[in-house]
């Protein structure tokens, strides 16, 4: 196997610790907030965190095999997963807005009406959702992100990333193959490794930021909910505490990285991140 103490202790499997403890931590904060819109009792995101966590915890196990080229492969999975995970919440709220315009038009409504059944049904195993591009195309054109999609996509570097997936993922090129083998020397393995690293933090960040946009509450401290459990009455404004797990990523990942997505974030929530 040719790879050294420099692959087996680089910053890429720090990385992928980290997130998949977030996701992990983030899953059990979100559990309790019923997904409205859905006849589902639970948060469906809680599941998709967790889902998520279990693909960042793969890629670690393949990658600190060598495996570049598979870790690409779910590196791609983990892409699917965001875009799905903010498509769904973003096609909830759209239809939350129509709703509550047919509200203030005292419209007759059933208990159908409340149900969104495109995600109902792909909850249910009824529909698909629509394929990657559609989904990509919904969430860019959304006026909800529109200030925050105008600094994410910016540049290429989206892109650029959704090829490299998909040339690891196909074989586009014999490159890709090469960097599936372990048992060979390849001079040009730690740099492949370092966009790795970067491709995996970037997706990260365009996770982070769209759902703590669109999702302030998840934010959220667990104290709130423990007070209220407890028949506690909370402090005035316990409600806008952060948990330390979410400030603490949003400190160093999202701050560090992209201080303009933390600006926007800042600016749109009135939750007490800082």
């Amino acid at each position: 196997m040719m790879m050294d103490k420099t692959y087996k202790e680089h910053q890429v499997f720090t990385n992928l610790a980290e997130y998949a403890d977030f996701y992990k931590s983030l899953s059990t904060l979100v559990f309790s907030f019923a997904t409205q819109g859905t006849k589902s009792l639970v948060n469906i995101d809680s599941y998709v965190y967790s889902s998520m966590q279990g693909t960042l915890e793969s890629i670690n196990d393949i990658l600190i095999k060598g495996r570049i080229g598979d870790s690409y492969a779910l590196l791609r999975k983990y892409y699917d997963s965001v875009v799905i995970n903010v498509y769904s919440n973003l096609y909830l709220k759209d239809a939350r807005s129509r709703l509550e315009e047919k509200l203030t038009r005292l419209d007759t409504l059933t208990l159908e009406d409340f149900v969104v059944k495109k995600i109902d049904n792909w909850l249910n195993g009824k529909e698909q959702l629509p394929e990657y591009r559609v989904m990509s195309s919904y969430i860019r054109k959304s006026q909800k992100l529109l200030e925050l999609n105008d600094l994410l996509y910016k540049d290429d570097i989206y892109k650029k990333i959704r090829n490299r997936c998909n040339d690891y993922t196909h074989y586009n090129f014999f490159y890709n193959v090469l960097f599936n083998d372990n048992g060979i020397y390849l001079k040009s393995r730690l740099k492949v490794l370092n966009i790795f690293l970067k491709d995996l933090e970037n997706i990260f960040i365009l996770h982070f930021s769209c759902i703590f946009y669109l999702n302030e509450h998840y934010m959220m401290s667990s104290d709130y909910l423990d007070c209220l459990e407890c028949g506690v009455t909370p402090e005035e404004d316990h409600q806008y505490l952060v948990a330390p797990f979410i400030q603490e990523i949003f400190d160093t990942v999202i701050k560090k990285n992209r201080m303009d997505l933390a600006e926007k974030i800042l600016k749109n929530t009135s939750m007490k991140l800082e």
